[in-house]
Order: C-alpha cells, then sequence, then structure tokens
C-alpha cells in the first residue's frame, strides 16, 4: 500500500470519527433537553386492625302497621264530614255520615210491626190455656214475631253502615269528599293509617338467612331524619325465597312516637350479627375492582433519594380479598398485613414500580359512619 493511500485512509478514519462524536454530543444534548419523569402524588395510609361489629345491611321501605282506603259499604249521599284531613282519629270514631232518614223510618214501622206480633202472641197463649185457640196459630204468631224480628235486625245493620266508623286508631289522611256529594259502595272515602308502631320491610340475601331470627335487633335510618337512628326488632322472616332474586323478604317492627316516618318512606337497614372482631380495615377509595379481582397499590421505600436525602417510596400492585363494608370502610381478609402502607387515591396514574410522592394534607373519607351532608 502507497503512502498517499495511507494518509487517504487516515483522513477518512478521522472524518467518520468526528461525524460520530458530533452525533455523539448532539443525542447527549437531546436527552438533557428532555423532561424528567414527574412523580405521581397519592395519599396513603397504614394497615392496623380496629374492632368491627359485623353486620348485614340492606334498603328497605316503610309501611304503616294498619294501613286502609275507608270505603262504605252501602251507597248513599253524604250527609256530614265529622274530621279535618290529617287529624288523629281512635277506634270507632265516626268518620262520615250518610243520609239516613227514610232508612231510620223503615226501621220504627219494623219494630212497630215486631211490638205487634209479640202482643198477639201472648194474647194467643193465654187463649191456648183455654183451649180458645188451637197450638197452629200459637205457632204460626211466633214465625212471624220471628221473621219481623230478624227484618228489625237486619234494617238496624244497614241503618248502621250509614255512619262510616274508624276500624282502629290512626291518622286520616287527605279527603276530597264533601257533604252532599253522592258516594258508591266501594268508593274510596279516606286513607287511616296506623303509624305508630310501623313496619319496614327489606330484603336479605338467601345465604344471610342463617344469620337471622325473630326479635333481632337492628337500626333503621332514613334520608329525612339523617341524625336519627330508629332500633326496631325482627318481627317476622319470610318462609318462602323469592325465585327471581333469591332474597328472603324480612319485616321489622319499630316505635314511631313522633310519627317521623311515614309509609312509603325509603330506609337504611342494619342488623348486627355475630360478636365483635379485628378486621383490617381500609378506606374503599384503596380498592381497585377489576374482573380479574381487587387490587391495591403497597408503598415501600425504593433505592432512590429525593433532594432531602429521604427515601423515595415505590408502588406495587397487590391482589386482597374483601369482605363486609361498613361505610366508607371496606375489611381485607387477606393479601395484606398491619403496619403495610397502602394508597388510598390517586391510583390511576400508578403502575407496577411507580415512584410516588405521599401528600397527606387532603385524604379521602373513611367514616364507619357517614351520614349525609349537603354543601
Amino acid at each position: 500500500m502507497t503512502k498517499r493511500m495511507l494518509i487517504m485512509l487516515g483522513c477518512v478514519l478521522v472524518l467518520i470519527g468526528v461525524i460520530a462524536l458530533g452525533k455523539y454530543l448532539q443525542i447527549r444534548k437531546m436527552m438533557a433537553s428532555q423532561p424528567q419523569p414527574t412523580l405521581a402524588t397519592v395519599t396513603t395510609t397504614k394497615v392496623t386492625a380496629t374492632e368491627w361489629q359485623p353486620q348485614l345491611t340492606s334498603v328497605g321501605t316503610i309501611t304503616a302497621y294498619r294501613g286502609i282506603d275507608v270505603s262504605s259499604e252501602v251507597p248513599g249521599l253524604i250527609q256530614e264530614v265529622k274530621f279535618k284531613s290529617g287529624q288523629n282519629a281512635k277506634k270507632g270514631d265516626v268518620l262520615f255520615q250518610l243520609t239516613a232518614d227514610s232508612d231510620i223510618a223503615l226501621l220504627n214501622s219494623l219494630k212497630a210491626q215486631a211490638e205487634l206480633a209479640a202482643t198477639v202472641l201472648k194474647r194467643n197463649k193465654a187463649q191456648l190455656a183455654v183451649e180458645g185457640v188451637s197450638q197452629a196459630i200459637v205457632d204460626a204468631d211466633k214465625a212471624d214475631l220471628k221473621r219481623i224480628r230478624a227484618l228489625v235486625d237486619q234494617q238496624e245493620a244497614l241503618v248502621q253502615k250509614k255512619t262510616i266508623r274508624a276500624p282502629f286508631s290512626g291518622r286520616l289522611g287527605i279527603t276530597l269528599i264533601n257533604p252532599g256529594q253522592y258516594i258508591q259502595a266501594g268508593d274510596k272515602l279516606v286513607s287511616l293509617q296506623m303509624i305508630d308502631p310501623i313496619y319496614a320491610n327489606f330484603y336479605i340475601p338467601q345465604k344471610q338467612v342463617p344469620q337471622l331470627s325473630v326479635g333481632q335487633g337492628l337500626v333503621i335510618s332514613n334520608d329525612a331524619y339523617p341524625e336519627v337512628t330508629f332500633p326496631g326488632k325482627v318481627n317476622a322472616i319470610n318462609p318462602v325465597v323469592d325465585v327471581n332474586s333469591r332474597n328472603v323478604q324480612v319485616q321489622a317492627t319499630m316505635r314511631n312516637e313522633k310519627q317521623q316516618l311515614l309509609p312509603g318512606m325509603f330506609s337504611h337497614v342494619s342488623l348486627d350479627v355475630g360478636g365483635k372482631g379485628k378486621f383490617i380495615t381500609l378506606p374503599q377509595t384503596a380498592i381497585t375492582y377489576n374482573p380479574y379481582g381487587s387490587t391495591v397499590f403497597v408503598a415501600k421505600p425504593g433505592d432512590k433519594k429525593d433532594a432531602k436525602g429521604n427515601p423515595i417510596m415505590v408502588v406495587t400492585q397487590v391482589f386482597v380479598t374483601t369482605g363486609a363494608t361498613r361505610g366508607d370502610q371496606v375489611s381485607v381478609t387477606k393479601g395484606l398485613k398491619e403496619g403495610e402502607i397502602v394508597v388510598t387515591s390517586g391510583q390511576l396514574k400508578l403502575k407496577n414500580g411507580a415512584s410516588i410522592i405521599v401528600d397527606n394534607s387532603v385524604l379521602p373519607a373513611n367514616n364507619p359512619n357517614p351520614t349525609p351532608q349537603e354543601h
């Protein structure tokens, strides 16, 4: 190889080296100019075991202890309305009076016929004693007296039906019936509801039926009175399981002295079952529910440190098994140990091995007995 060729080869190598160095410096500058990944900000909590009373929860409907739409057995003209809408009524109180003048007149006529028939029977019995009349005449008089007295009883019952009374004590609803109005038999006149005591009907899944018993204590709450709870007891358990939902209807009874609960209201039902025990609980926001299982992110110190020299926390996704819920809390039966740090919010921006910044200045709700609040 000649000297000239060696010089040319050396020049080519130097040129390649210069180009490579330029590219290296350019790539290094570009990498340095790229923004550094920011750490995800999350809230965390320390896993602890708390004493928890297991409960069954459900939603139910308030129903009257007794409730009817008062109606009339017979048609007629309303003569008088004896109450005001919304007032309380006692058993036997007169609610409506129908016009019964002609019925009372017929009743008096039948009573007069009964008195005459009794007098005739008495006279013929005396005649029979002296053989003045035959036994057949006395028997006919007895039958006639019974017939007329039966007509009297029938007419008295009809007159009584013209006075419509409260069949039990309770609160009356709003009536649209007015004096002078003609009603047919069976027309609804006014609602009557006995609401102290009062019922709550709700449903429990069939697998929880063994935990129920008649007389079992429970607590009812209602959105209308968020600060008030109504204690009650299980009154009856339906012996038939609903074939569509596989749930069992349960009825509870409770006192309602202030008449705060009204039929038709929606209610929350909580029943204590079993004894108290220690359970690991987390805010429900800490659990990520997926088709393949429930998960949480557990945070542990990583190898890197921040500007202050503190270890940067790194998260790991862990499968857990959840149990019963209570308010904002959910119990974890498997997958966690006491003392571990769990992310309670901000999970959507996390993945395995992600670094985090913990900011617990604003924490998610974690109240076992929350109450509705309006702001």
